[in-house]
């Protein structure tokens, strides 16, 4: 199966990373090997990543799991493929690979957001079962 989640922060992984998350984000910084393994290593944070053909990693995703007094809840970030590999159903993969993951940890629900100008992402969400929600998003800057 091309998803795969990781156990161990690797070079590999750290590698991948740095194609990836600029395609997320303009202001994220590099991540350096040994933020990569604090990032792994977080009792809460599931990451999974997708492989294409040649093996290398294409896509990513970010599943956090958490305890609150309604029960466990899961929250999907980060779900990036390189441009090349979209399309594909990489995206699909991952995503579907957090939500089994998630169900059988007994997650409650599991929440994303995805800017409105994301028109394939939405798509896939929409396809993946996801419904939006009728709610407010706020953020504060710390």
């Amino acid at each position: 199966m091309p998803v795969e989640l990781v156990e161990n922060a690797t070079q590999e992984l750290t590698d991948a990373l740095e194609k990836l998350i600029p395609q997320l984000s303009s202001s994220a910084s590099k991540l350096s090997p040994e933020e990569v393994t604090r990032l792994i290593s977080q009792p809460s944070l599931r990451m999974f990543i997708y492989r294409g053909e040649s093996g290398e990693i294409e896509g990513m995703l970010s599943l956090v799991l958490f305890h609150i007094p309604t029960g466990l809840r899961a929250w999907i970030e980060d779900v990036v493929v390189l441009e090349q590999t979209r399309g594909q159903g990489a995206g699909r993969q991952l995503v579907e690979a957090a939500l089994e993951f998630a169900t059988d940890a007994g997650a409650r629900s599991v929440d994303l957001t995805s800017r409105p100008s994301r028109e394939a992402a939405n798509r896939l969400y929409q396809r993946c079962g996801f419904e939006t929600r009728r709610t407010n998003v706020y953020r504060y800057r710390a």
